[in-house]
Order: structure tokens, then sequence, then C-alpha cells
């Protein structure tokens, strides 16, 4: 997936898009981790269950002039993207989703629109 300015996920309530008020210094606090190559990378487990270790790997990289980001939610390989959003049955997944999203709509990294 290439980098975005903003960014829907399929059956997903909002967009996301990079704020213009978004610091390195705020994804650093938000427990982003830069890498090699300077871009700024999060990674989290969305599961069910906590600690179970059982669930979905969630991806958001934003590049190094951050301007743009990239947002994944894949099967545990990591190789396949994964529709949380389709059934009822990932309720807490997706509450998971939009409650991790949010706080970084808070902390001024990313914007949301409602589609």
């Amino acid at each position: 997936m290439a980098f975005a300015k903003e960014i829907h996920l399929t059956d997903c309530k909002y967009s996301y898009r990079i704020s213009p008020k978004i610091k390195k210094y705020t994804l650093r606090d938000t427990t982003f981790v830069e890498t090699k190559i300077g871009q700024y990378e999060l990674q989290r487990l969305l599961e069910e269950v906590p600690n179970s270790n059982i669930g979905f790997p969630l991806k958001i990289i934003v590049n190094r002039e951050l301007t743009a980001f990239k947002l994944n939610i894949t099967d545990q390989s990591g190789l396949r993207l994964v529709n949380i959003f389709k059934s009822p049955d990932h309720k807490i997944l997706q509450d998971k989703f939009y409650f991790l999203m949010d706080s970084l709509v808070e902390r001024g990294i990313f914007e949301k629109e409602e589609k």
C-alpha cells in the first residue's frame, strides 16, 4: 500500500487524514518508533481477549516528511488485509481500533471525517 494523505478502510465509519498540526515529538510520545529510514511506525495487536496474542495486527506508518501515512489491519502472517468492520462479530476489535484512532486524533496526529 502506498502512502496517502487520507485513508478510508473498507466499511469503516470514518476516514482519517494527516493533521497539519502533526509533530515528530507527538509521534514519539504516542509510542511511534522511528525506523532506520526516518519513518514513524506504530504496531498494535487488536485482540478480543487482552494478552491472548490472538488478533489482527494494526500497523500505521507515517512518512519522514509527516505528510502522508499507511494504515493496515492484516492477518497474523501480515500478508493479507483483514476487514474487521464487515462483521458485527468483531465489535470489540472495532471499538479498540476506534479508541486508538480517537486518541491519535486528540493528540493532533490525525483528523477524522465521518463517511
